[in-house]
């Protein structure tokens, strides 16, 4: 369903209306590297755009699993809730992205290809784990 739905989304975000620097550029054919790392940046905006709505929603459902869990039985352990365990589990995520795909990056590290590199790298894993978040908010 993501394929029907995602060129409908990029089609309709902000970001996917910048202007770019360039009046020529065209991000369906690139021609140049600033003109393929541009649209690199703009793709990686989507991503992640899509992403924290996706986590405004995922957060709202883990809240309310903890809210509803409250008056359960099997509840009263001491480990951390859905919410503070879904927020820690994306503070590392975000941090593991960052890290691989800086690392990723290097293979043309201070070249005019790095940033092409790390931004596709943090799309690629920003819509994976929109997904993921998705999938959470889904789960009976």
């Amino acid at each position: 369903m993501l394929s029907i739905i995602a060129p409908l989304v990029i089609a309709l975000h902000p970001a996917s209306q910048l202007a770019p620097p360039n009046p020529d550029w065209n991000c369906d054919e690139p021609e140049t590297q600033r003109e393929m790392n541009w649209c690199a940046s703009r793709d990686f905006a989507i991503a992640d755009t899509a992403l924290n709505e996706q986590w405004d929603c995922t957060k709202a459902f883990m809240k309310a699993r903890d809210e509803s869990f409250v008056d359960n039985p099997y509840a009263r352990d001491t480990r951390p809730g859905f919410f503070d365990t879904l927020l820690e589990a994306q503070r590392a995520w975000l941090s593991y992205r960052d890290a691989h795909c800086r690392g990723e990056g290097y293979v043309a590290r201070g070249g005019s290809l790095e940033p092409l590199l790390v931004s596709t790298c943090k799309t690629a894993l920003t819509n994976v784990r929109t997904e993921q978040l998705r999938a959470l908010a889904e789960t009976p």
